[in-house]
């Protein structure tokens, strides 16, 4: 029999078939099932993307409209939830008050029964719904102003930005949030989807599969990349040229936060259609400075990072475009999530197809057949 094999970090080992979404990290090639995610940003909306995502299939005309007011509708979170979200610390990351509401909303919901598939379509409504609201409330009430109701005239990315600042948000903020929700929602088999999968695999409620979701992305080797990429170009800032602060991070071997990926081997196709989009945002919010550090910050690394096939990643640019908008630092990473959801959803989905709990094998390393000692021998 032959030894079984380790793979650190499950590094290159499938564990599921899925239809869902599509990498080639060779051809900056990303698909949401079958469709290039550059169009979807630039051409579709989060609510036909999230549809796309769940269902199989772009919806039709009476379909995307039906799933729109089905959003619309269930934004509200119950009061005894914002009282929940009052009792967390002010000082608390809002990742860990999202996945603490997110945990609390399945006992108002209960959804046990993952059989049901109108029940597990209403879970998955709601979570997309509400995840914005929950982000928006704790943020205001921590600073304490009172949450903002949800407006149902406004699409999903301009209510989640009128809840945080209580204005609506113009024409080009507006789509540049939406484009942001819509390249986040989905990306393969990456830590957080996995984590919802295995948990989606115990028969699990989806409230449940969820939170463990975005607990996983509260880890700084997944989530918060796009906060260490502001505190980099800050200190790009603080050295006298771009290339003094390169030769010096190479000499010290520092990390570049935002480049690189564990599967693009070329720049992140996510990137390049946001820096697209931002231009249309800086026209009204300024140009930032960490946005032109950040372009020549990408030109000077190029010769040293591009022949190891590390380039700019989404987080590279999307905490820039944030921080235009006004958006605080540790929102980032719930914006994620908030995006998100719709893939975590759509995976959980898919393993209940034809579901089968996840019990990989381990190595062991430890000793065997020791003798048990007794207290009173023991040195």
């Amino acid at each position: 029999m032959n030894p079984i094999e380790l793979h650190p970090g499950l590094a290159d080992v499938p564990v599921a078939e899925s239809a869902i979404s599509f990498i080639d990290g060779h051809k900056a090639r990303l698909e949401y099932r079958g469709i290039a995610v550059e169009t979807l940003a630039r051409e579709s909306c989060y609510e036909e993307t999230a549809y796309l995502l769940l269902k199989g299939e772009l919806p039709t005309q009476r379909e995307l409209a039906d799933f729109d007011d089905q959003l619309r509708h269930r934004r509200r979170i119950k009061y005894k939830l914002i009282d929940i979200i009052k009792c967390l610390p002010e000082t608390g990351h809002p990742m860990y008050a999202l996945q603490a509401a997110v945990a609390a909303m399945g006992m108002f919901y209960p959804a046990r029964d993952v059989t049901n598939a109108q029940s597990n379509w209403d879970s998955a409504v709601r979570l997309i719904a509400k995840l914005p609201t929950v982000v928006a409330a704790f943020h205001r009430l921590r600073h304490g102003d009172d949450a903002i109701t949800p407006r149902d005239d406004l699409d999903q990315a301009g209510n989640f930005y009128y809840m945080l600042f209580e204005r609506e948000p113009s024409p080009a903020i507006r789509k540049v949030i939406d484009a942001c929700l819509v390249l986040h929602a989905e990306h393969t088999m990456n830590a957080s989807t996995f984590s919802g999968r295995v948990t989606g695999s115990t028969l699990a409620n989806p409230y449940t599969v969820i939170s463990s979701a975005i607990g996983t992305l509260t880890g700084p080797l997944h989530g918060g990349a796009n906060e260490e990429v502001l505190d980099m170009l800050d200190e790009v800032a603080a050295a006298p040229s771009v290339q003094a602060w390169v030769d010096d991070a190479v000499a010290k071997k520092k990390k570049f936060m935002g480049f690189g990926h564990r599967v693009y081997k070329v720049k992140d196709p996510r990137a390049t259609v946001l820096q697209e989009l931002a231009e249309h945002v800086f026209a009204e919010t300024g140009r930032p400075k960490r946005y032109d550090l950040a372009v020549e910050l990408e030109a000077a690394l190029a010769g040293i990072l591009g022949p190891k096939g590390i380039y700019p990643n989404v987080d590279y640019y999307s905490g820039i475009v944030y921080n235009a908008l006004g958006i605080p630092r540790d929102l980032f990473t719930p914006i994620f999530a908030v995006s998100r959801v719709a893939g975590w959803l759509a995976h959980w989905l898919e393993q209940l197809q034809h579901n089968r709990i996840y019990r990989p094998e381990q190595i062991y390393v430890g000793k065997r057949e020791q003798p048990y000692v007794t207290l009173e021998k023991r040195p």
